[in-house]
């Protein structure tokens, strides 16, 4: 395994939990590729331009589309904030503001 994926509270769950089947396996298939594979496609796993360590989790399933944001902790572990249904070309602003937001907590959490 390259990298190990870690959930920061429940925003991940909150959203998978409103997941069709078919669409939790497709995230589950992309979650296991980021673990396994060292180099991955820009397809699955991109940098937020603007988002200083802000990533998304990009998940394709029929016509619709996903996003997971997600940072990198210590080089090898991957941290998931929240996700959503896009339903446009354009990531809404809210949505990565919250990620940002998410991922200070996170960080701010692991000092203490």
């Amino acid at each position: 395994m390259v990298r190990t994926i870690i959930f920061h509270k429940e925003y991940f769950f909150d959203f998978y939990r409103n997941l069709d089947d078919k669409v939790k396996l497709k995230v589950q298939y992309v979650f296991e590729l980021i673990k396994q594979v060292e180099r991955v496609p820009d397809k699955f796993l991109a940098p937020i331009s603007g988002c200083n360590g802000l990533y998304e989790i990009r998940i394709e399933y029929q016509s619709n589309i996903y996003r997971v944001f997600c940072c990198f902790d210590e080089g090898r572990l991957v941290v998931l904030f929240n996700g959503f249904q896009k339903k446009s070309q354009k990531t809404p602003k809210e949505e990565i503001e919250r990620a940002v937001r998410l991922m200070n907590e996170y960080f701010e959490l692991k000092k203490h």
